[in-house]
């Protein structure tokens, strides 16, 4: 169904409006959805340029029922900002200043379109960092962290971005501008609606402004690597690490496969092992630390232990960063298929790494498996040739198999990449039916006229026949 867009042209906005043919294929796709042709082309793409203009939009396309799809950098690795059922692209990029800094209070207040980099380029300026920044920062913008709830190589010692938040100013699907949480640190004042619209995937309301809480740059930062005899050990340490305590800041874990595909990529000469990649950041006694770090890592056969200077750290750190990058390069006749993003708890970390290789190994896949081992999460696909189908359906049996792996020890399905349009079908498998429908009801409230990013998130269901029903007042998404 194609949606009449006109009326766009005949509001009063700042910002800017198209129609072109080459501005909406632009915005029909994120980057994973791109590579797999996933991608709707909008009827239209906005730019806004403040606050009132994105109002504005929502109201006048509430009023019509037109459907108004958030996007931001489009590096989103679950579809999250395809335009499933066309109508508005709402492009919040041109939205990107940084508002205020206010180093006493340990705070930035910015517009959604800033892009990560620009925010601790920023902070720095203060002697300050925003520590759950994704490895992504360069590449992604904070209104998409605070939507997907991102979380990165530091989660292990700072949390997610979504807890480094204080405050939001949020327009409702109807127009109506919020504002959520609080510039103080702690608040128990009312619902807590800032914590329902992070990670809410833009399907609630958009994001216009964010007061983010800082932290100080720490004086002593030293990091480096471990390599290991087998990813068993690697994987066993890491648990071993976290679970004795160690004050980590970043504890990345690589396999052999990954390892050769970044050597491949740009020549780093990373060793052929299963190895682990970790910093630290404190104000003193860092090498105290270090040295306890040390002790534990040595009793699970360490092959190689090095502490590595300033220059090699970026080194190391650029081979971790760039690894997406390394995988799509690898082999020109294979692709990845679905990138995973579990996260289980710590202590069930080894079993799924073992879990994923071992099914690699059993089906003769590449499957490199990577990522953030400090907080349990890892990221892996399997590379295949697209023209296979058998390949490709076994590629797709391996994810689902590793997911619903994941769920069953208690973790997740997406530790930071977001349901989107990928991950719909073990909503329910992780939250039960009842905590599906208690989200689809919340929906309903925030958005009656289901306009904001629909089809995302929830699994595609019918009036009848389907397995959960829509609360009054949601529409299917059958819509054309």
């Amino acid at each position: 169904m194609t949606y009449d867009c006109s009326f766009l042209s005949d509001l009063d906005l700042d910002g800017e409006v198209s129609f072109d043919d080459s501005a909406r294929e632009s915005h029909a796709a994120d980057w994973v959805a791109q590579e797999a042709g996933l991608g709707v082309t909008p009827d239209a793409v906005v730019w806004p340029a403040s606050t009132a203009d994105v109002a504005t939009v929502l109201e006048a396309a509430n009023d019509r029922e037109v459907p108004v799809t958030p996007y931001a950098a489009g590096t989103s690795m679950e579809g999250n900002a395809v335009p499933l059922f066309k109508g508005i692209s709402l492009d919040m990029t041109k939205m990107d200043d940084v508002l205020d800094v206010r180093p006493d209070d340990f705070q930035i207040d910015v517009e959604p379109g800033v892009m990560g980099n620009v925010v601790d380029e920023t902070a720095a300026e203060h002697g300050m960092f925003f520590p759950p920044m994704p490895s992504s920062a360069n590449l992604s913008t904070i209104g998409g962290m605070i939507v997907n709830d991102a979380s990165g190589q530091k989660t292990v010692k700072y949390g997610e971005v979504g807890d480094w938040v204080l405050e939001l100013e949020v327009v409702l699907a109807d127009g109506t501008v919020i504002e959520t949480g609080s510039k103080a640190v702690k608040t128990s004042s009312g619902y807590n609606l800032k914590d329902v619209i992070v990670g809410s995937e833009g399907t609630l309301g958009v994001v216009t402004r964010a007061t983010l809480e800082l932290e100080g740059l720490p004086e002593q930062i030293k990091g480096g690597r471990a390599v290991f005899e087998s990813m068993d050990d690697a994987a066993e340490a890491v648990f071993d690490v976290v679970r004795s305590g160690v004050d980590v800041a970043k504890i990345e874990l690589i396999d052999p496969l990954a390892a050769e595909m970044a050597n491949r990529y740009f020549d780093t000469g990373l060793p052929d092992g299963s190895m682990i990649f970790f910093e630290f950041h404190a104000n003193h006694n860092v090498d105290e630390e270090i040295d306890f770090f040390r002790t534990i890592v040595d009793s699970h056969d360490v092959a190689e232990f090095e502490i590595a200077d300033e220059e090699r750290m970026d080194e190391l750190w650029r081979a971790r960063d760039e690894l997406a990058f390394a995988v799509q390069q690898y082999d020109p006749d294979l692709e990845p298929r679905h990138p995973g993003d579990v996260t289980v708890p710590i202590s069930r970390y080894p079993d799924i790494i073992r879990y994923a290789k071992d099914l690699g190994e059993e089906h003769d896949v590449l499957l490199p498996c990577f990522g953030h081992a400090g907080d349990g999460n890892v990221h892996y696909t399997v590379l295949v040739d697209p023209d296979d189908e058998e390949m490709v359906e076994t590629a797709e049996e391996i994810y689902d198999s590793i997911v619903e792996k994941a769920i069953s020890w208690g973790g997740t399905a997406t530790g930071e990449h977001g349901i989107g349009m990928g991950k719909q079908k073990f909503l329910e498998l992780e939250h039960g039916e009842g905590g599906v429908q208690a989200m689809r009801a919340l929906k309903a409230a925030f958005d009656p006229k289901d306009i904001l990013n629909p089809g995302k998130m929830f699994p595609e269901t019918e009036a009848e026949g389907g397995r959960v029903e829509l609360p009054s007042g949601v529409r299917s998404a059958e819509r054309d």
